[in-house]
């Protein structure tokens, strides 16, 4: 129960910065807000929030945080199969938990700001230009980099002294890599979508959105919601059968 806790935790920390960060640059009359946006105080709150929420739960589930991430270290052979529906079961519960206290962190400047687009894309990813295929395209190719860069930054080095062997790794610092790809990823290849790369990030979240009351809500949104849970999902996939393919 400790790694469930650990990722509700963790999941949680991640969409609550994460989501946190986009709705200080949206919405009216908060102290970051730009009438501009802000793609790149966007990445850079979503990457410091990955670091956060890996730094937290780490020692404890591993950090998948991620149902990419755990269905690709099973296929890999990191991770139990059995495992894998209670990883993402928790992921999904902690990503609900985040977004929701966004909300109530944010509720007032939710009821100043008028344009429902902006509203709801604190809570989910919208594509720039609607055209399902490309959308979909979008989610593969950018979580298949993020996943595969993933897969090597988690093989550690070994040091070998006479007999015995010590694993080498940065401690709480490992958390820097991941934080750096997320950063990466989503500042070249978010243009389209805002690259999810993460089923729970956006279902979790378009969930509560749906639950909770907000005016002037879109209520043709779950009509793309397939698009940033099916498409990682696939990416991640090839990403982790290419990893095994090198590997062997």
């Amino acid at each position: 129960m400790t790694k469930i806790y650990a990722e509700i935790i963790g999941t949680m920390i991640l969409v609550f910065l994460g989501n946190g960060v986009v709705a200080n640059v949206i919405l009216s009359k908060t102290k970051g807000h730009s009438k501009y946006g802000g793609w790149v105080p966007i990445t850079l709150g979503w990457a410091l929030a990955v670091f956060m929420a890996i730094i937290v739960s780490a020692p404890y589930s591993g950090a998948h945080l991620n149902p990419c991430v755990t269905i690709s270290f099973a296929i890999i052979g990191k991770f139990r199969w059995e495992m894998v529906p209670f990883y993402i079961f928790s992921q999904f519960v902690g990503a609900m938990l985040g977004s929701l206290f966004v909300w109530v962190l944010y509720k007032d400047h939710f009821l100043e700001t008028q344009d429902e687009q902006e509203k709801l894309s604190v809570f989910v990813t919208i594509p720039s230009i609607k055209n399902l295929f490309s959308n979909f395209l979008s989610e593969v190719l950018a979580t298949f980099i993020f996943i595969f860069i993933s897969l090597y930054l988690s093989t550690e080095g070994i040091l070998f002294f006479g007999e015995r062997k010590y694993p080498i790794g940065l401690g709480s610092l490992g958390a820097i890599p991941y934080a750096l790809v997320v950063l990466g990823v989503v500042l070249s290849l978010g243009g389209a979508t805002g690259a999810a790369i993460n089923p729970a990030r956006d279902l979790g979240p378009r969930i509560i959105y749906s639950i909770i009351p907000i005016t002037g809500k879109v209520k043709n949104h779950w009509n793309y919601a397939w698009v940033p849970i099916i498409g990682p999902i696939v990416g991640g996939i090839i990403a982790s059968t290419l990893y095994l393919f090198l590997s062997s």
